[in-house]
């Protein structure tokens, strides 16, 4: 029934069925149409500059000056010299986007199970349980690309582990290496990070195993290839990893120099993120229900229910117009869990959970065990804040894990495991070698627990209230009448979907029933068992991510229409920033068409941001004249119009004085009443070595001005008969940026919190600014040494392997 290894012949059709089952799914790509996705919307507003420049010289930028009042591209999407993990990584991912990554969801999976010894047709059965579950549609579906693309490559490397833990220490090590250096490409440190976390679970099974078995040198060997294998992969990605890192220092993510809040209280001495802001998106201990029925606490947010709401029939029936009412029922607030609002629920389908709980009761072993330390541990990680003794202990003492925010996001570990314990145990039904009462036994086992938890969420469905955490806010637009309609929409969601996963779960149970007694043969068997899983999935996944997702690909490339404000600032032809308040630091479509000191990123420059809470948000506008904000947008009822603004100081300027303080918070504090026209305040500690004067002459008709602007070189041409201070109206970044006075290289330093400054002498100057990263340089040469250091391995153990062969061909 099985075979040991299936033939390349196989494996074949096996990918050409999945590449089909990803265009399928994403059928419009097909018809040159792509995914309307809100975070990539973001993402190309963000490096419109950064794309344009390779466009126009076909190189690389590596800074831009269109976000946040400029940062790195290095989580921009930058490409480096020497990555042939990234081109590696661009020919797996042929299909047009998003079904490269549904695919790649399915070759992981399939070859995870292949590394399991597992038989092709339930490894295809895997893949789809696997890549249709809601959450990898759904992050697919907002534009949460990297997610994806980390998640997509995750049960490649755990294939890897696998393999050299079996003894295949040449084929696991180099699955593994080239697997991990394609999962740290993929550049979703979260995801790694969660997985990463999967590992130890699996390695401490592996570990106790190993101590029970007597074969501790086996685990130490293994253990070591692994290791190699894991920092080959980092070698392969030294570029990226030390970029990232660079910039993380400097971003959001990095620790403060600040000790004070903006209100002038201590500041909680913390080296990552807040727990607040960590725990924001915790999945409700009930809620996490919602794998096994989707729509137990309403699905997402806002959800079309048509003509069958509650809500719909009310409004008609108060004379309102059907085609309102329609409008209204198309985005009902379902969603009543205890998160702040989510796209859809995290549903791994009823036929999974059935195949999972078998898993339970038939597979054996320490691969069920680490499995299901998998599953508890993130489902118990999940619930965040509503679990607070293990949240706690992880944010304070666990390395690196208050780096993360939305910690529900860790259920991919379980939405991993899930569905490979599910096909182990589905591997073991149809062992002949397993008797017929331990396979009922698993299948009553597993059947009963469903449908008691069934059972009993039926009669608990009066206990609920069904009132969701911003239903307060809905009730003051809605009234009270419409809320107790959408109440009753909720309930309804509510019996529908749990009705519909017992259905799943009495289908499953019959076609393994029948198939143990032999009235079902084993290919009629999985066919019937992966049909039911995908219109299980499908179903469900189509409520949320459909044909209406897609949109014309222009419409994607040019996800922003120009408005007349932006074609009246365009008529500007010098160089300068704009700010929209409305979008704040929290959005990117400013950046699409002008230079500006907002944007959408979760590592924000941490001086931009700090600016921002520190001054600007308390009313200190003189933050936008030292940042060159020539155009604020503004709106009336008659619409967004720009506002230019007078004080503006320009690219760069001379000052008079120079405050001299010892710490970040007296520099911030400075800013609030500094002159920046006139002045300038610098943290000596940051600078110790640096010897200034506090006063500086300024001639009347001292001048400097932006000569050539590129986002990597800046070039500006002063006049001043003394000796000057100039500040630039341009992000102090202390690692790349290179500051020369008529050809000669001089130190620059940064002043009022976040700005560049240089001494000039006096008379005619030419200063420029240059971008030159040494990280890239520095990064490049070693991703190059070990991408070929990996070759060599390959071609060694490829001639070793021959060699062998040939050998035993000559014994024999």
């Amino acid at each position: 029934m099985n075979k040991r290894i299936p033939s390349v012949f196989v494996h074949f059709f096996v990918l050409v069925f999945l590449i089909l089952a990803s265009l399928a799914y994403f059928y419009p790509v097909l018809q040159g149409k792509a995914i309307s996705q809100s975070d990539i919307q973001q993402y190309i507003g963000m490096a419109k500059e950064q794309n344009d420049f390779r466009a126009q010289f076909d190189q690389e930028p590596y800074w831009t000056n269109s976000a946040f009042g400029g940062m790195p591209t290095y989580q921009l999407g930058a490409n480096y010299p020497h990555n042939y993990v990234k081109e590696l990584d661009r020919v797996l991912r042929f299909l047009p986007r998003p079904a490269d990554y549904l695919f790649l969801y399915f070759l992981g999976f399939y070859i995870l199970l292949s590394c399991l010894k597992v038989d092709y047709r339930l490894a295809v059965l895997g893949a789809l349980a696997f890549g249709f579950s809601t959450y990898m549609i759904i992050i697919l579906g907002v534009g949460h690309n990297a997610k994806a693309h980390a998640i997509a490559y995750i049960p490649m490397v755990l294939g890897g582990i696998i393999l050299t833990f079996r003894g295949k220490y040449l084929k696991g090590f180099l699955l593994t290496a080239i697997a991990m250096a394609l999962e740290i490409s993929a550049n979703h440190y979260q995801m790694t990070y969660y997985f990463m976390l999967l590992v130890l679970v699996l390695g401490l099974a592996y570990l106790i195993d190993a101590i029970r078995g007597k074969t501790l040198r086996h685990f130490a060997v293994s253990l070591g290839i692994l290791i190699g294998a894991v920092l080959l992969s980092i070698g392969m990605n030294a570029t990226g990893l030390l970029a990232t890192k660079e910039y993380a220092d400097w971003s959001t993510r990095g620790s403060t120099e600040l000790t004070m809040n903006p209100d002038g209280s201590p500041k909680e001495d913390v080296s990552g993120l807040s727990k607040e802001y960590i725990t924001q998106y915790s999945y409700g201990v009930a809620e996490s229900l919602n794998l096994f029925v989707p729509r137990l606490f309403g699905g997402a947010s806002t959800e079309d229910l048509g003509s069958e709401s509650k809500a719909y029939q009310y409004l008609t029936e108060q004379g309102i117009s059907r085609s309102r009412a329609l409008d209204f029922s198309r985005n009902i607030p379902l969603y009543w869990g205890n998160q702040p609002g989510v796209a859809a629920p995290a549903y791994v389908g009823a036929v999974v959970l059935f195949l999972f709980f078998l898993g339970i009761f038939l597979v054996k072993g320490k691969t069920k065990w680490w499995l299901l330390g998998g599953v508890a541990f993130s489902l118990v990680l999940s619930w965040g804040k509503n679990f607070g003794p293990l949240t706690d202990f992880m944010i304070d003492y666990f390395p690196l894990y208050n780096k993360f925010r939305a910690v529900s996001s860790i259920q991919v570990v379980l939405e991993l495991c899930v569905p490979l314990l599910g096909v182990l145990g589905l591997a073991r039904l149809f062992d002949k070698q397993l008797s017929s009462k331990e396979k009922l036994r698993g299948i009553k086992g597993a059947g009963l627990i469903l449908l008691g938890t069934g059972v009993a969420l039926f009669l608990a469905k009066g206990m609920f209230s069904f009132t969701g955490l911003n239903d307060s806010t809905y009730l003051q637009y809605y009234g009270e009448e419409i809320m107790t309609m959408i109440r009753r929409d909720r309930e309804m969601a509510y019996t529908q979907d749990l009705i519909r996963s017992l259905v799943f779960v009495i289908l499953t149970g019959l076609i393994c029933w029948l198939s143990i007694k032999g009235r079902l043969k084993y290919n009629f068997a999985i066919l019937a068992l992966a049909v039911l899983i995908a219109v299980d999935l499908v179903g469900v996944n189509l409520r949320y991510v459909n044909e209406d997702d897609f949109v014309r690909q222009r419409q994607v490339n040019e996800p922003f229409a120009e408005q007349p404000f932006d074609r009246e600032i365009r008529k500007d032809s010098t160089v300068f920033r704009v700010y929209d308040p409305r979008e704040g630091l929290n959005g990117a479509r400013t950046s699409y068409f002008h230079k500006s000191i907002g944007g959408y990123h979760a590592a924000k420059p941490r001086s931009t941001q700090e600016l921002f809470d520190y001054q600007i948000y308390q009313g200190n506008l003189q933050m936008l004249n030292m940042l060159n904000v020539k155009y604020v947008i503004q709106r009336s009822e008659e619409g967004a119009f720009a506002v230019r603004n007078p004080d503006a100081l320009g690219n760069a300027w001379f000052v008079s004085g120079l405050v001299e303080v010892n710490s970040a918070d007296r520099e911030m504090q400075q800013l609030s009443t500094l002159n920046v026209k006139d002045s300038a305040v610098i943290n000596t500690a940051k600078f110790p070595d640096l010897s200034l004067r506090k006063q500086y002459q300024k001639d009347s008709l001292a001048d400097i001005s932006l000569a050539r602007y590129l986002p990597n070189r800046l070039i500006y041409s002063t006049s001043n008969a003394y000796d000057g201070l100039a500040v630039f109206s341009e992000l102090y970044y202390p690692q790349g940026w290179v500051a020369y006075v008529n050809g000669i290289e001089t130190p620059h330093f940064r002043v009022n919190y976040a700005l560049r400054a240089i001494e000039i002498p006096a008379g005619e100057n030419e200063i420029e600014f240059r971008f030159e990263p040494t990280v890239i340089e520095t990064g490049s040469q070693i991703a190059l040494a070990g991408s070929l250091l990996y070759v060599l391995i390959g071609a060694a153990g490829f001639l070793f392997t021959i060699r062998n062969r040939r050998k035993e061909e000559q014994a024999d």
